[in-house]
């Protein structure tokens, strides 16, 4: 087996092989050739060239998302370095392990004026689990190892990003058929802290309280195990909020949270006031449950995460440092069901709000709103959906999605800037198919994620495109004018053929609804090539068919 002849190199590849981190994205340039050579010529890797450091970073924490295991995504010295931060962020708020490699120029090289460099060291401080700042110096053979291992093992046993940042000196394609230096790994510690404490104090509390509230904000599917699902369903003082990214589903929860509160009375509001919060999971989406949670705020507002808890809605009172299933379990043991009507009052109006949302699509027009109705009644069972932001991802919490379809969605930082390259980063390594829907101004803000010779045949793309931002003409403001035209919705006559055909995507097209339904059954067929279906919607209609909605369901 070929190997890189500079020492450093070695270290790491071997480290990461004795990690177990298999899949490694490679972002082509020079100063990083040392690693390229010791990934490619290695076969335990698995190894992709992608081009764009953004589009690749993304599509490695795709990987991760999906496998659980960090990947490693590799890049040269200087500005390409910094085009890996916004997945590094979204990693570290969204829990995600993700190595990420940088070479670098050896430090005498930095603020010279030498081409290709910045200041590498701890660039990501902000957003990083850990950062290891390596050395060129054969001397520090021990102490480069010691932050290698570190760095990997923080991401895998912390969940989230790390740096390691390795200065090469030239020559830098030197090879070799024997290894130098055999670094020591030492183990990940796959033990978690139990983290038990008396909860007799909070029992007392549960019980006595008639109205309580669980919301489940971004979960990885079957996160809860049955029995504290059905626990939580079977309880008449709990009430559980879920969204579409929580991937929990039972007849007694909310699933679409907005559409039941977004026309309530300050009356309702404070009927729904809960005496006990109790939150799991990421992020929540609903802008509208962190008003509703912040103005009449729980009395008692606990978090139940092994990691972090965000004090989301300015109560929080308890961070329960354990898993979720963990503390359930323990939890049970010493409460009991107390008798309420709570959850039976929110389900009536629950069952109503689903009436008049089916009755209200039965009246519309073709529209966003429509088309969302269409596409999630066709979607596979059994696979996987991954959503972009802004508008995607609102609509979604309107409609209650089948229980086999797994839902994802970058909501760490919440940005349009890679959702594509992280769903197709997810489909490399998914058995199942995967499904990317998408706004127009996400997909063409990110179409370098197309940009390889990756996308497996059985990856769909739906392209919702209204010519512009149009969750702008949702919120306040005058929309008639040609400033809010430019600068917020910043209108468009874009469409995604060309791209299909330079980038052998199938592209579809639909613009009307008579057209949609026979074209979604085609859609899905199994195909030789990733298919994208791009369905036009009217501009200027679609804010107000939505804000009619929440005026109809009342």
């Amino acid at each position: 087996m070929i190997h890189s002849n500079i020492p450093l190199a070695q270290t790491i590849v071997q480290l990461c092989q004795a990690k177990d981190i298999q899949h490694i994205v490679i972002c082509p340039g020079s100063r990083n050739a040392p690693l390229t050579i010791g990934f490619t010529e290695n076969p335990y890797f698995k190894v992709y060239s992608i081009v764009d450091e953004r589009a690749a970073a993304f599509f490695a924490m795709g990987i991760s998302q999906q496998t659980g295991n960090p990947a490693a995504v590799v890049c040269t010295s200087g500005s390409a370095v910094l085009n890996f931060y916004p997945a590094i962020a979204e990693a570290f708020y969204s829990d995600i392990p993700l190595v990420v490699i940088s070479a670098d120029r050896p430090p005498e090289f930095i603020d010279i004026g030498d081409g290709q460099t910045i200041r590498q060291e701890d660039v990501f401080q902000n957003h990083i689990l850990y950062s290891a700042n390596l050395k060129v110096e054969d001397t520090s053979q021990k102490e480069n190892e010691v932050q290698i291992n570190v760095a990997i093992n923080s991401s895998i046993e912390l969940r989230g990003p790390v740096h390691i940042n390795a200065p090469f000196e030239e020559p830098l394609y030197g090879k070799s058929d024997q290894t130098s230096v055999f670094p020591q790994n030492v183990p990940v510690n796959n033990k978690s802290e139990t983290n038990k404490e008396d909860l007799s104090e909070y029992a007392a509390l549960w019980n006595s309280s008639k109205r309580k509230i669980i919301l489940t904000g971004v979960l990885n599917p079957k996160s809860l195990e049955n029995e504290v699902v059905l626990s939580l369903a079977e309880d008449p003082s709990v009430l559980v909020f879920t969204e579409a990214t929580s991937n929990l589903h039972h007849d007694h929860f909310i699933c679409s949270i907005d559409k039941l509160i977004a026309s309530f009375t300050p009356e309702e509001f404070e009927a729904l006031q809960p005496e006990i919060l109790v939150t799991i999971g990421g992020m929540v989406v609903s802008k509208k449950v962190k008003s509703f949670l912040r103005k009449y705020p729980a009395t008692h507002h606990w978090h139940i995460d092994d990691k972090k808890a965000y004090d989301t809605f300015f109560t929080l009172s308890k961070h329960f440092k354990q898993n979720p299933n963990d503390f359930f379990t323990d939890f049970f043991k010493e409460t009991k069901l107390k008798k309420s009507d709570f959850q039976k009052t929110w389900l009536l109006k629950k069952k109503y709000r689903e009436l008049k949302h089916d009755e209200y699509l039965n009246t519309i027009d073709y529209s966003d709103l429509k088309v969302f109705n269409h596409l999630f009644k066709t979607l596979p069972k059994y696979s996987v959906l991954h959503i972009s932001n802004s508008s995607a991802i609102r609509y979604a919490q309107l409609f209650t999605l089948d229980s086999s379809i797994s839902v994802y969605c970058n909501r760490g930082t919440s940005g349009i800037d890679g959702s594509t390259s992280t769903a197709i980063g997810f489909s490399v390594t998914s058995n199942e198919a995967v499904t990317f829907l998408t706004g127009d101004l996400s997909f063409f803000y990110d179409s370098n994620a197309l940009w390889n010779n990756y996308i497996s045949a059985n990856f769909r793309i739906i392209l919702i495109n209204n010519h512009g931002g149009g969750i702008f003409r949702i919120l306040p403001g005058d929309k008639n004018t040609p400033n809010f035209d430019t600068y917020f919705e910043t209108i468009h006559n874009l469409n995604a053929s060309s791209l299909c055909d330079m980038f052998q995507v199938d592209y579809m097209s639909v613009t009307k609804e008579i057209q949609l339904e026979d074209t979604l059954k085609k859609f899905f067929n199994k195909s030789k090539q990733p298919r994208l279906l791009e369905i036009f919607t009217p501009r200027e209609f679609n804010d107000q068919v939505l804000l009619d909605y929440f005026k109809f369901i009342k």
